[in-house]
């Protein structure tokens, strides 16, 4: 192996600002990466593959799926050299891994398996499991551990190309941007709702984080490594703040991984329950339900999907019950924006946990904590997800023209978030050992996610949405 030019970390930041501004592309009238695959929920499988843009609508989809993994491989490949790897055992294994993962997304993305209550009509079915298109990372996660317990040979040759942590951390900085064009669609109700978004970030992070991390340390008997992004995981915002957490921390990839799997897990069972009680119990506080959706539901997809069958559900009740119904979006986009707001003092939440970490818990022996050491241990893809939601944001509020054009920029630019998220659930699968998992204690840590979440999580979260958002309604439809 030759020596590295660059640590992970710095490639993920590099190759996830190349995306996100080739995303931009589209500011300046040139579209390139329309081309790239983009997976849609399906029931008949011709039609789950396409173009990210239809600009390129003449594109198959398999051609689709095709140039996207000679696009990266490339791209992965320039980024292997820089880290010293071998770069022919990569690009093989960087093949192998890239169309398995994608296998299992397409799979996961099967209407039965994903498609939301709202969605049941759109396509003709009556019952799903609601999983969200997140069920294929959950997919991919369950095929890496098959290929790394039982064909560990055959896993062994990817090993140049299993590297979780680079593709999350990738994944992490083109997220950024998708959360900067929500927060712009939804500048009025932003701004409406900013005192809460603050609150949100109090009660999440200082209450909620200690709290989650003392039940797992002292009832749970959980070790640091994994009491910090379980309580990132349960208290803020699931996969991405689990994953930021792990790295400031430098705890072993597969820890936030495994927290990550639990969060898309039990964000199903709250998808299934809690916009039914928010329909039933607060459809006369409809920004009440919708900020509730926020603070609850742990994954973005999951809770956005919560907003709209809330959403739905209320204006269903609001017709019957008093004639009228509000103007479409203001429940739904209080819970996008209330989780925008979580999502974006990740980064600052994982430089915290960094200095924490090196000058309180794992200090080194005889010496000062410098500035230098804090630097070392912060994550630097952090830095790229700040900087991608944070041009996105400028842009939009100094030329709000451009808002649909930074829609689709970011659009374009998620699909590459997408990949990049289920190739780290496969691989973090394929180094991970059913055994060694079980010994760490996934049970527990499935019991501390179940105290805390139902225990006091959801309660806090809707006293706080009710505090802030009581008597509050959306504009009437020709009101």
């Amino acid at each position: 192996m030759k020596a590295a030019r660059l640590s992970e970390d710095w490639l993920s930041l590099y190759l996830g600002l190349l995306l996100f501004f080739a995303s931009l592309g589209l500011l300046a009238g040139t579209d390139l990466l329309g081309w790239a695959v983009r997976t849609s929920i399906w029931t008949d499988l011709s039609q789950a593959l396409g173009t990210v843009s239809k600009t390129y609508a003449t594109i198959p989809g398999p051609l689709a799926l095709v140039l996207t993994w000679a696009f990266l491989t490339v791209l992965m490949g320039v980024g292997a050299k820089l880290l010293g790897a071998d770069v022919k055992q990569f690009v093989k294994g960087f093949s192998a891994v890239f169309f398995i993962s994608y296998a299992c997304w397409i799979l996961g993305s099967y209407a039965r398996i994903a498609a939301t209550p709202n969605e049941l009509g759109k396509f003709g079915i009556r019952w799903s499991l609601n999983l969200t298109a997140e069920a294929g990372f959950i997919v991919a996660l369950v095929a890496g551990l098959l290929f790394g317990n039982f064909a560990p040979r055959l896993a062994e040759s990817w090993r140049e190309a299993v590297r979780p942590e680079l593709y999350v951390k990738t994944a992490i900085v083109i997220l950024g941007g998708a959360l900067g064009v929500n927060a712009a669609e939804q500048l009025r109700l932003a701004t409406a709702v900013m005192v809460q978004g603050l609150c949100a970030i109090v009660v999440a992070y200082l209450i909620f984080w200690a709290l989650v991390y003392w039940v797992a340390r002292q009832y749970f008997r959980f070790s640091r490594e994994w009491a910090a992004p379980l309580a990132s995981g349960i208290s803020i915002c699931g996969v991405s703040a689990a994953i930021a957490t792990g790295a400031a921390i430098r705890a072993r990839p597969s820890v936030p991984v495994m927290v990550s799997s639990l969060v898309v897990i039990f964000a199903v069972v709250e998808l299934l329950i809690l916009p039914f009680l928010a329909g039933s119990f607060l459809w006369q506080e409809p920004l009440v339900a919708g900020s509730w959706m926020a603070l609850a539901v742990k994954t973005d997809g999951a809770a956005v999907a919560s907003g709209a069958i809330t959403e739905a559900l209320i204006q269903s009740r609001t017709l019957a019950e008093r004639g009228f119904q509000y103007e479409e979006g203001w429940i739904m986009g209080a819970a996008a924006t209330v989780k925008v707001f979580i999502d974006v003092f990740i980064g600052v939440w994982a430089f915290i946990l960094a200095w924490i970490w090196t000058s309180k818990i794992e200090p080194r022996e005889g010496e000062k904590v410098e500035a230098r050491q804090i630097w070392e241990r912060f994550p630097k893809f952090v830095l790229g997800y700040m900087a991608t939601f944070l041009v996105v944001l400028l842009l939009a509020a100094t030329s709000p023209g451009l808002v649909g054009q930074l829609k689709l920029a970011m659009n374009e630019a998620n699909v590459f978030r997408g990949i990049f998220f289920v190739l780290t659930f496969f691989t973090i699968g394929v180094v991970s050992n059913f055994r060694k998992l079980w010994q760490e204690g996934v049970g527990r840590l499935a019991g501390v996610y179940l105290l805390c979440l139902f225990g006091f999580i959801i309660w806090i979260g809707l006293a706080i949405s009710w505090v802030f958002f009581h008597g509050m309604r959306p504009p009437v439809v020709g009101g």
